[in-house]
């Protein structure tokens, strides 16, 4: 999973938490594990866009698909 793929798994895990109607019992772990679940995936995403000028410079050959990837989930 790459950083752009993190960053929508984490969107679709805070989604599936908004739209966890009842906030006491099962439903409240439920929507508790999906929470850490997608702060986890934010930071990855945020790991990975932060290296990844970093990673493009030293290898000075940018994978344009994962250039795409960024700024699809940017727009």
């Amino acid at each position: 999973m790459n950083g752009p793929d993190n960053y929508r798994e984490s969107q679709r895990l805070l989604g599936e938490v908004e739209a966890t109607p009842d906030q006491y019992g099962e439903a409240a772990e439920y929507a508790r594990q999906q929470l850490a679940a997608a702060q986890v995936h934010a930071t990855l995403a945020l790991a990975a866009a932060t290296a990844y000028r970093a990673v493009c410079d030293y290898w000075s050959d940018e994978d344009l698909d994962t250039a795409r990837d960024w700024a699809a989930v940017a727009s």
